[in-house]
């Protein structure tokens, strides 16, 4: 491969090398698809780590890291790092510096400027989403959660709007629910009540809440459906849901709404509902 062809082809970006990994999922080998995933959803151990200990935590050998970074077109994994470096370096800035970034673009002096950048963001997320998303897997989603005794509701830190969202409409519609997000700390006994009689919708995006993943898993051993809204394929919430949607929003200066998932934190409880009062005419049956 010439210089020039690197320059073109290989992704300097994370968000670039995770669109790259998840087209390129479906063949790789499986020891590769095994680090990617693992580097996906562990991408600060990724630009922290040594190859040894990165190797020995995906469970593969240091080589196969080597392997992956040239198959992705990188010289070495050392340069395929650097993505995952300068990903971080990006995520760590703070608000402040984030707002003289934006005084530095075609944003500063303008609220107008400023506004219609994020509606840009929100209207490009929207309309991903309505091109990305699978009705089949929505339309099985619904049908598992519309059979629930109870809906648990799992997320955190970002994420935690689209479930509060969803517990307000399911308050309004009669869905029975429980929010695990308890302020006193109780989170582990409020999921234990959950049976496989009952349904959990957890959300969680990179870099995600360890406490959601925990949590949706031992849910999930448990025997009890998650769907799940998150933004890889190979996101670890994904791996562990009956169903699940990805939902990736556009950003402006750093700045990431939840456009597209609030509009599908929208549509969940008005299906179910819906899909609840047919089968109720029914006799309850489907």
């Amino acid at each position: 491969m010439t210089s020039s062809d690197t320059t073109v082809r290989v992704p300097r970006d994370f968000e670039s090398l995770r669109h790259i990994i998840i087209e390129k999922k479906a063949t790789m080998p499986k020891r590769l698809a095994q680090v990617a995933a693992f580097a996906l959803a562990n991408p600060d151990d990724i630009a922290f780590g040594t190859a040894a200990r990165i190797a020995t935590a995906a469970d593969v050998q240091p080589s196969t890291l080597v392997r992956l970074a040239q198959h992705l077109g990188y010289d070495g994994f050392s340069d395929l790092q650097d993505v995952f470096r300068a990903r971080l370096r990006d995520r760590t800035l703070s608000y402040e510096e984030r707002l003289l970034s934006l005084e530095q673009g075609p944003a500063a002096n303008s609220d107008t400027e400023l506004l219609s950048g994020f509606l840009t963001a929100a209207s490009q997320s929207v309309a991903r989403l309505a091109t990305t998303i699978d009705g089949d897997t929505f339309t099985r989603s619904v049908d598992i959660l519309s059979r629930a005794e109870t809906i648990y509701l799992v997320a955190k830190r970002r994420s935690y709007p689209l479930t509060a969202h969803i517990a307000y409409a399911f308050g309004k519609l009669g869905i029975r629910h429980q929010m695990v997000a308890s302020p006193n700390g109780i989170d582990p006994e409020i999921a234990q009540f959950a049976t496989a009689g009952d349904a959990v919708i957890a959300a969680s995006f990179s870099p995600y809440a360890a406490e959601s993943l925990a949590q949706a898993q031992e849910l999930a051993d448990r025997g009890v459906p998650i769907i799940a809204i998150t933004d890889s394929v190979f996101s670890p919430l994904a791996s562990c849901a009956t169903h699940w949607f990805e939902v990736s929003e556009a950003d402006y200066a750093g700045f990431r709404s939840l456009s597209a998932s609030i509009a599908l934190a929208m549509a969940l409880p008005v299906a179910i509902a819906e899909k609840r009062r047919a089968m109720s005419r029914k006799g309850g049956k489907a």
